[in-house]
């Protein structure tokens, strides 16, 4: 299944010699090379249409229905990915992850584009631009898995884990990073052509995609018996424990997150009576410490992945509790910053076991599966974060999510002790790792 990978490597330059030792190696791959700065482009483009979405939505809404578009453009940017998911299955999951991501990039950058001409044209109607919006997002959640599965099958086992961190890392650095430009660029030009900056990013990865294409050795994953789509993955996952286990820790990990969202704002103005600058400040550290927890993903490869993955809920969850004690800011804010450092590996970790444990032929799927669920969790965490914070308080909310964070991690840790000694000596293996 793997590629050839001596015929895909180069000399390190001394340049490259620089990096950490971990990272070393990916860079002697050329398609590696290529793909990386074009997925941080598309993070950055992504990370600036935080901002630029809700705010075009603002601009082109009838006067007192911009809370309805404002809604309808977020929700349009995000959610038809699930749908996608599996509605599509049956016919995209035999394509090839290069095939996928070019596919979703193609189709981002081409609808994406049209929303700043036809703001140009004066034709950007709220409806056309929620189609908009919604169309380009339909392939979203196979695109993400078809960039996941062309990192494993780009790469050998034992560098996959340093280049989902690099991935993720670009992703955590795009929250940072892409607002703030958005915000700086919105001063001189409308944000229908910051959206159109994020399409132009997902061309430039559309055209990288192609490129890696050429110096890699097709792959084509023989289809299995089932061709059911996203409801045969969803059977695959049934049948294999661990990668459920996965799926619903991570789940509930994004879920009991979803509450901060709403908890630390409020927490902000009610309890500690500041403004828009502390907050910003909190998620600034957040990001930060995310990039830097991301980046030591790599140097994880040789310790147990479960393991770990257990102590990064635990330990995001311990630091939301400090918050119920009624710390100061500066703790608060250090507590918030250390949480984000732990956080960071998490999203690398998960995909790497998620690599590692899926048979080649079902990546694509059991990934694009996987998005469509974990699109609902956080969402469903964040609504319920409202009623929780004015019924017991935002300073509670948070503490109360840290615990249920932590229990979280333990509960998952009895289960997968029973799972070994139910799998028994021959099995053991399989969980160990």
């Amino acid at each position: 299944m793997h590629l050839n990978h001596k015929s895909d490597s180069v000399p390190l330059s001394s340049t490259t010699r620089l990096l950490p030792p971990t990272y070393r190696p990916l860079f002697a791959h050329v398609g590696f090379r290529r793909l990386l700065p074009a997925l941080a482009a598309s993070d950055l483009g992504d990370g600036m249409s935080v901002v630029a979405v809700a705010w075009l939505a603002v601009v082109i809404a009838p006067p007192g229905q911009s809370g309805l578009v404002v809604g309808a453009a977020v929700a349009a940017y995000a959610l038809p990915g699930a749908a996608g998911a599996l509605v599509f299955g049956r016919w995209l999951r035999r394509l090839a992850p290069r095939r996928l991501l070019a596919a979703d990039s193609w189709l981002r950058a081409v609808l994406l584009g049209c929303v700043p001409l036809a703001w140009a044209a004066g034709v950007l109607h709220p409806v056309v631009y929620v189609v908009l919006l919604a169309g380009s997002s339909v392939l979203h959640a196979w695109g993400g898995a078809g960039k996941y599965a062309l990192l494993s099958q780009m790469l050998p086992p034992d560098q996959r884990l340093a280049a989902n961190a690099l991935v993720s890392s670009s992703s955590s650095a795009s929250v940072i990073v892409g607002p703030a430009l958005a915000g700086f660029l919105a001063a001189v030009v409308s944000p229908a052509w910051i959206i159109g900056l994020d399409a132009m990013s997902f061309a430039i990865l559309a055209v990288q995609v192609g490129r890696v294409g050429g110096v890699t050795k097709e792959v084509v994953a023989a289809a299995p018996v089932d061709t059911g789509g996203s409801v045969a993955g969803l059977r695959l996952l049934r049948r294999q424990p661990e990668l459920l286990g996965v799926l619903a820790l991570t789940w509930f990990f994004n879920f009991l997150y979803g509450p901060v969202e709403v908890a630390l704002p409020l927490h902000v103005t009610d309890d500690l009576h500041s403004g828009a600058s502390l907050l910003g400040l909190y998620w600034t550290l957040f990001g930060v410490g995310a990039v830097l927890g991301g980046l030591t993903a790599g140097a994880l490869s040789k310790l147990p992945l479960w393991p770990v993955t257990l102590g990064i809920v635990a330990g995001w969850g311990l630091m939301l509790v400090p918050f119920g004690l009624g710390v100061s800011a500066g703790i608060s804010l250090a507590c918030f910053a250390l949480g984000g450092m732990i956080y960071g590996p998490f999203t690398a970790l998960s995909f790497t076991l998620f690599q590692d444990r899926t048979p080649a032929a079902w990546l694509t799927t059991v990934l694009a599966v996987r998005g469509a669920a974990l699109l609902t969790a956080s969402p469903v965490g964040t609504a319920l974060g409202g009623p929780l914070s004015a019924a017991v308080g935002p300073r509670q909310v948070l503490a109360a999510s840290g615990i249920a964070t932590i229990t979280l991690a333990v509960v998952a840790a009895g289960v997968r002790t029973w799972g070994k000694r139910r799998a028994g000596a021959d099995s053991a293996g399989y969980w160990t790792r």
